[in-house]
């Protein structure tokens, strides 16, 4: 094992639980199939009796698929038998210019169990086998209300590549929405309860009751499918990375989640069949380091939202891009054909799965643009970009006979900073950030009575807020001296909520089934993020299937392919 991974997996520090409340259980190795996975939880003294389900305490609604009525059952539960406590009134969640929280104003909480609690429906006719598609929300970590995706009198189509809803009706899965926690939330002491790693906590919760009431629903709990798109996207991968993990009990058992029993033993599985996940936000603490890496060669002043782009931000693009190749290595993984996954062998590997999906775009009747000539490009991502249709020459691309004859990937890069203006350096861990949730996913870490923190060792250096209790300035200590002392727990929050903190692990029991998007025109994260964690995946014992592709011309959207997928989880559950 790398010394990177091993300090990945190794015994996460008392200091989160300091700062959550929670003590960490200490992970133990235990041979694969070893592991509780049981459905229906024993009379433990824990909390399964107050979470069980009664089976007739639904709801039902009519719905159209397809132009025919069918009967659904809608159950609402709350999921864990001790919800977080949260404030009257909570951050808006309107969005601003450019996609962001706007954090104007607050909003009155209308349901205290809305960030706990889920929706289970069950269509007509569903069997005992049947996958349960488990949908989490959490764009851009944030925490999210739960949301009925299927509505009384709703009107669903099997065929639509947009319509995820439709499909899975169509199918016989049972439907699940859930709420859970993440950044933004206020809780009714004034503290922070949605920092990490919240919003897996309360996933895997789900999950657990979804377990202990098996019996009570149709649907397999051994089929859960897990999906989500952006920070839902990140989410879904450490939840299918993760599964059974002792890591999370201690934070399982504080929120009264099913399965965990007086002792502190599991009795349940939090393990998933399959995931889903749409342009995942992951690997947060080395993400800055990728992004720099990928594109410090394409910035300037009109590639740079804002046009924030000068020697200082040069320097800072530099110095992040520097850390990346050892971080790299250190992950030890390999590619298709066994060669190491290095910075030497990245670009190929970027570029091989652009020319893959040209070559699928072709083969499936598309057209490419001669070189010179433009590509028509609409845009279908989130906030008010969304729907703009653009036109952007071709310089980077040449095919013959359905097959790419030349691909310049620096060319390919520029190109996807001109449907997008890359995000200002650091791209994740802003320095000097406002502490509003605007910018950067620092609201995702802290202290429990901290409303955010800087969370890598760049930004950690270079913050510049005096008295946000983050950065030497603050603290008078190093990152390092700060995350092996009183801010042990910052360092765990960054590794709970990372997928490669667990695959490959033998203390974790990964889905088998992965399903990866990254748009070919999604900046919101790089291009290295996506190869590094399928590459992972593909790497784990337990996983039997890695599908991963970079659709055409989509920017950072989710849900847009819902045909093929679909289709990929037929073919995975058969």
């Amino acid at each position: 094992m790398s010394p990177i991974r091993r300090a990945l997996v190794s015994s996460l520090a008392t200091g989160l639980a300091l700062w959550s409340g929670a003590a960490l259980a200490q992970p133990d190795t235990p041979a694969q199939g070893q592991m509780q996975s049981q459905t229906q939880a024993p009379a433990n003294g824990g909390f399964d009796a107050a979470l069980r389900l009664d089976p007739t305490a639904y709801t039902r609604i009519t719905v159209t698929v397809d132009g025919a009525p069918l009967m659904v059952r809608r159950y609402r539960a709350t999921y864990v038998a001790k919800p977080v406590a949260l404030a009257a009134e909570q951050p808006s969640r309107k969005m601003g210019p450019g996609g962001s929280p706007s954090g104007a104003a607050s909003q009155t909480l209308q349901d205290p169990l809305t960030y706990q609690s889920l929706y289970v429906f069950v269509p007509e006719g569903a069997s005992e086998t049947a996958a349960i598609i488990l949908n989490v929300n959490n764009a851009g970590w944030f925490a999210s209300e739960l949301r009925a995706g299927i509505t009384d009198g709703g009107v669903y189509s099997s065929t639509s590549d947009t319509d995820k809803a439709g499909a899975a009706l169509a199918a016989g899965y049972v439907y699940v929405d859930v709420g859970t926690r993440g950044r933004g939330l206020v809780g009714a002491d004034g503290g922070f309860p949605g920092h990490a790693p919240a919003a897996v906590v309360d996933t895997k919760a789900a999950i657990r009751w979804l377990r202990l009431n098996d019996g009570a629903l149709a649907g397999s709990a051994e089929r859960i499918v897990v999906t989500g798109t952006s920070g839902g996207g990140g989410l879904s991968a450490v939840v299918a990375a993760s599964g059974d993990s002792r890591d999370f009990l201690p934070f399982l058992t504080e929120i009264g989640a099913a399965g965990v029993a007086a002792d502190g033993r599991s009795t349940l599985s939090d393990r998933v069949f399959a995931v889903i996940a749409y342009c995942p936000i992951t690997d947060l603490g080395h993400a800055d380091m990728a992004y720099e890496w990928l594109y410090r060669d394409v910035r300037a002043p009109e590639t740079t939202a804002g046009g924030v782009w000068g020697a200082a931000q040069a320097a800072a693009s530099a110095e992040l891009a520097a850390g990346y190749p050892a971080y790299l290595a250190g992950l030890e993984l390999t590619l298709a054909d066994g060669r190491s996954l290095t910075t030497a062998t990245m670009p190929e590997a970027v570029a091989r799965q652009v020319a893959l999906e040209v070559e699928r775009h072709i083969a499936a009747g598309g057209a490419v643009p001669a070189l010179g000539d433009d590509f028509q490009i609409t845009l279908r991502g989130f906030g008010p970009g969304g729907g703009r249709q653009v036109e952007i020459a071709n310089d980077w691309l040449e095919v013959a006979d359905g097959k790419v004859t030349r691909l310049d990937l620096a060319n390919f890069l520029r190109f996807v900073a001109k449907t997008a203006a890359l995000k200002p350096v650091p791209a994740f861990d802003r320095t000097g950030n406002t502490g509003n949730g605007a910018d950067g996913e620092n609201t995702l870490f802290g202290a429990a009575d901290q409303s955010y923190s800087n969370f890598t060792p760049y930004g950690w250096a270079n913050n510049t807020v005096a008295g946000d209790g983050s950065g030497p300035d603050d603290t008078g200590m190093s990152w390092s001296e700060w995350t092996a002392g009183p801010g042990a727990g910052l360092a765990d929050q960054v590794r709970l909520i990372d997928p490669l903190t667990y695959l490959g692990q033998p203390t974790a029991a990964a889905a088998p089934f992965w399903y990866v998007r990254h748009g070919m025109i999604d900046r919101d994260t790089g291009f290295t993020v996506g190869v590094v964690l399928s590459r992972a995946a593909a790497g784990d014992a337990d996983v039997k299937q890695v599908n991963f592709a970079t659709p055409w011309m989509t920017p950072h959207s989710g849900d847009y392919d819902v045909q093929e997928a679909y289709g990929w989880l037929k073919s995975v559950l058969e």
